[in-house]
């Protein structure tokens, strides 16, 4: 089946037709479908449901990144029909900048695998631009980007309080898992596109 849309990996590495990497994705066609239908389902999803496409944009401005992805941080903020909003985001990036993973698991044996680091909350000004709902689905994407490990009932309910739906809920984590996946992928393909092309001129 044909995409209706540019495949978005092929987009963000800059792969042409015919090209090594295009016939090295052809090699797994349902791994390179199924990766674009899962970005459709995200970001071109037929009907938005709980969660608006700003909102879906937004959070993937911020997490892309918080990855240090620079160009696909920007990819999805051009999508953006609030420009105001995408720079907001971007803003919380610098705000979010950490590394990780990190945090405290439940009292137990990991226990001793707790490590401390920077508990990320939306400034006020910005809480303000974002609205509730949007602002605590920031604060929830830099955890389980950093602390996933805090995954817990409680932070849960700081979204469900924020007027986020046990779907929404859904959505939100399922684009965060995307887009770490995509990051990968892409980042990957560019090292590999890197290296052929240095081995060519060699």
């Amino acid at each position: 089946m044909t995409s209706p849309t540019p495949d978005v990996i092929d987009l963000l590495v800059g792969v042409t037709a015919g090209s090594p990497l295009d016939l090295l994705r052809a090699e797994r066609p349902e791994t390179r479908l199924n990766a674009q239908r899962s970005y459709q389902a995200l970001f071109e999803p037929a009907h938005e449901g709980d969660v608006r496409q700003d909102e879906r944009l937004a959070i993937a401005v911020f997490v892309a990144g918080l990855h240090a992805a620079a160009d696909i941080s920007e990819f999805y903020a051009s999508g953006l029909a609030d420009k105001a909003l995408a720079t907001v985001a971007a803003a919380e990036v610098e705000k979010g900048r950490t590394n990780g993973p990190y945090g405290r698991y439940p009292t137990g044996p990991l226990s001793a695998d707790d490590r401390a680091g920077l508990v990320y909350e939306v400034s006020s000004d910005s809480r303000n631009a974002l609205g509730p709902k949007l602002a605590v689905a920031l604060e929830h994407s830099h955890l389980l980007v950093f602390r996933p490990r805090e995954s817990n009932a409680g932070a849960l309910q700081k979204l469900l309080d924020a007027g986020w739906t046990t779907t929404g809920v859904v959505t939100l984590s399922q684009i965060v898992a995307f887009l770490a996946f995509q990051i990968r992928v892409v980042t990957g393909l560019k090292a590999l596109a890197t290296a052929t092309a240095q081995s060519a001129s060699a």
